[in-house]
């Protein structure tokens, strides 16, 4: 399968769906505390995006080959919890508690990707490290997207700030291209070598999304046939936006208001 381009009537129903995806983590923000339990956080951006944003979440019944239907509309991923945590009735948050909420919507045929990380209560010092050294590491990622320079300087710089803070990379899972399709080519690998993968052209549009593991980066799935953690149940924490690459740059098309401001070395 090809990247596609895309065209700038396609781009701005891409900054539409964007738009939407980071309205909903908006929303779900002052809902993130101890005691709810992971499905009413599921029911609440559920209802937002079917009854009011008039959109479809895209995770609900994916099924890629080789998996049963995804039972929820979020991902929802706690403490040593990779990625693709199913939100449940009997998973209630608690204080110190780190979540990854995972969303993904489709507006008139388009799809917006983004996840945050959110502090239950008053984490530790080392899930307050680790959530921030991710973050940075997403945004020097995304730092690196410009026309004409291969897709590996984006894994590249996440590897390199990851690891230099004592940190591993989560390889089994990566970003992609993304669109009409939930997921499209590119694979956006977040390790390697800058000087490798696709040479990045505008119009390209793909998520950036580094897992970061405060141990090693050694993961298993779960039961369930979603739910990936940590071997060695360390933390992970995993922060994501979706990008177009631009004539000069890049643009993030899940920005909102309430996203936490980009890192001192993009503002700066």
């Amino acid at each position: 399968m090809s990247i596609t381009i895309k065209t700038p009537e396609e781009i701005e129903k891409m900054r539409i769906a964007g738009r939407l995806t980071a309205e909903v983590l908006d929303y779900i923000k002052p809902f993130v505390k101890p005691g709810v339990t992971t499905e009413e956080l599921d029911k609440l951006c559920h209802d937002l995006m079917v009854n009011v944003q008039n959109s479809i979440p895209a995770p609900l019944n994916y099924a890629p080959p080789g998996h049963k239907p995804y039972p929820k509309s979020i991902c929802t991923s706690i403490n040593h919890q990779v990625c693709h945590g199913v939100p449940s009735k009997d998973k209630k948050l608690k204080n110190g508690d780190v979540v990854n909420l995972d969303i993904t919507v489709i507006k008139d045929g388009w799809h917006g990707d983004s996840s945050r990380m959110f502090h239950v209560g008053e984490p530790g010092i080392l899930a307050r490290r680790l959530t921030e050294i991710t973050y940075e590491c997403m945004w020097k990622g995304i730092a690196a997207v410009r026309p004409g320079v291969h897709l590996g300087v984006v894994g590249a710089a996440i590897q390199k700030h990851a690891e230099s803070n004592g940190y591993s990379v989560v390889r089994e899972f990566c970003g992609h291209g993304i669109g009409r399709g939930f997921h499209e080519e590119p694979q956006v690998l977040h390790y390697g070598k800058a000087d490798e993968g696709p040479t990045l052209e505008p119009g390209m549009t793909f998520t950036i999304e580094p897992m970061i593991n405060a141990g090693r980066r050694d993961i298993r799935v779960l039961g369930d046939g979603w739910t990936v953690v940590t071997k060695d149940h360390s933390l992970s924490t995993q922060w994501e936006h979706t990008i177009l690459v631009t004539e000069i740059g890049y643009e993030v098309l899940t920005l909102s208001a309430e996203c936490p401001p980009p890192p001192a070395f993009i503002t700066g």
